[in-house]
This record gives C-alpha cells, structure tokens and sequence, in this order.
C-alpha cells in the first residue's frame, strides 16, 4: 500500500523562510523577498530600480 506523503517535496528546506515586503524607493511598487534571498540584487519589477532589502518589514513569523 503506497502513502501519501503529507507535504511536497522540498517542504523542510523551506519551511522557516520569512518573507518580507519591500516598497520601491522609486515608484512605491511592493515586492516580497525571501529569507534566502538576502544575498540576491533585487529590482523592482514596476520601475526597475534597485530595492534595497534592508529597509523591508517582516510580514511572517
């Protein structure tokens, strides 16, 4: 008999990211960015100017 496994796979790898919300020092556009995206560049996808992830709030626990 075959079991279902109760989450998909990869669930433990990401299961205590946090994710915070940045607005764009340009446009106001928000963008979420993970935990494991800290080391990343992140852009705005409205405008396309730089975030800096420092000034982002966290939204989960």
């Amino acid at each position: 008999m075959a079991t279902t496994p109760q989450h998909c796979p990869g669930y433990e790898q990401f299961k205590s990211l946090k994710a915070f919300t940045c607005k764009c020092p340009g446009c106001g556009a928000e963008k979420e960015i993970f935990s494991d995206e800290f080391d990343k560049a992140h852009k705005c996808s409205s405008c396309g100017k730089e975030i800096d992830f420092t000034q982002c709030k966290l939204e989960g626990a």
